[in-house]
């Protein structure tokens, strides 16, 4: 059964301008330093993450993360001009070693309902006729978890906790693993179930969510994972590094290629093997035209 925790009394806050705070019902304040709430009601302002009694669905892996993804929109829950609820699912994937307990008391201690769900995906992913990509397969499911227990409990958004690095990571895996020129979104409506996803922490850079948790209070658990550090992720992460180490301004122009108006100098589609035929019947054409000039 999953566990709950029951939803919060809202209760008052203060020095909103340089700290973003709230008290739980243990009374523990709940604060988010200047510089993080700037970046994250950015992030929700400029792609209109939250709207008006949203319930909103946190994967919640106990990672640095989706931790601190929970911490920050608990600490700005009770006095946002629009109304929201936000809850926390962990998706238990059968790696063994969850420690559910600690991620449900950091749960209690902000206020926000705490949901457990137990899988197999574990055993999906790293079957042996699962192909060569167990982190794609174990995603698929984890997103098809996270979707059904969204719908059944009510929830209408989920968000998930991909930072800034994530971004430009996803950008490069695109491009040199599948050709293609894509990342996340930072928001996406899911035509077939009618959820949205949202990503609150996309200004935030990995190093930052890391020191968060001198505020947050929070020990993140260690990943359980066996491809953890050995994925096509960590390649691009280590390739970044090094890119980076010689020259600075590569993770700033990354980012830059991240939007939609980046200047973009491509070649063009691939034609088909009928249009290939065109073309060169038209361009072959010009052969007899050469000859009669020459005679």
């Amino acid at each position: 059964m999953p566990l709950e925790i029951h939803q919060p009394t809202i209760v008052d806050y203060q020095d909103m301008d340089c700290r973003e705070r709230n008290r739980g019902n243990r009374g523990n304040s709940v604060s988010l330093p200047r510089p993080y709430a700037r970046k994250l009601w950015r992030a929700i302002c400029e792609f209109d993450l939250i709207s008006p009694d949203d319930r909103i669905l946190v994967g919640f892996s106990g990672g640095k993360d989706s931790s601190f993804l929970v911490y920050a929109l608990a600490a700005i829950r009770e006095y946002s001009p629009v109304p929201f609820e936000v809850g926390a699912l962990t998706v238990d994937l059968g790696f063994g070693g969850l420690e559910a307990e600690r991620l449900q008391a950091f749960c209690e201690a902000l206020d926000v309902p705490f949901y457990l769900k137990h899988t197999d995906i574990a055993t999906m992913a790293l079957a042996p006729g699962a192909g060569q990509n167990p982190c794609a397969v174990c995603a698929y499911h984890r997103r098809g978890a996270m979707n059904n227990f969204a719908l059944e409990n009510g929830y209408n958004k989920i968000a998930l906790a991909h930072h800034h690095d994530d971004a430009i990571e996803t950008l490069l895996m695109s491009i040199i693993y599948s050709g293609q020129i894509r990342t996340f979104l930072p928001r996406t409506y899911l035509d077939r179930t009618g959820l949205t996803v949202i990503r609150p922490l996309v200004y935030f850079r990995e190093c930052e969510i890391k020191s968060a948790t001198r505020f947050t209070g929070f020990e993140p658990a260690p990943s359980p994972c066996p491809m953890n550090g050995r994925s096509k992720r960590a390649e691009i992460k280590a390739l970044i590094r090094e890119l980076t180490r010689k020259d600075r301004s590569i993770y700033d122009k990354l980012s830059a290629a991240l939007r939609m108006d980046a200047v973009i100098e491509l070649w063009p589609p691939v034609p088909s093997r009928e249009e290939l035929y065109r073309k060169h019947r038209a361009f072959f054409k010009n052969k007899g035209a050469r000859a009669a000039r020459n005679v």
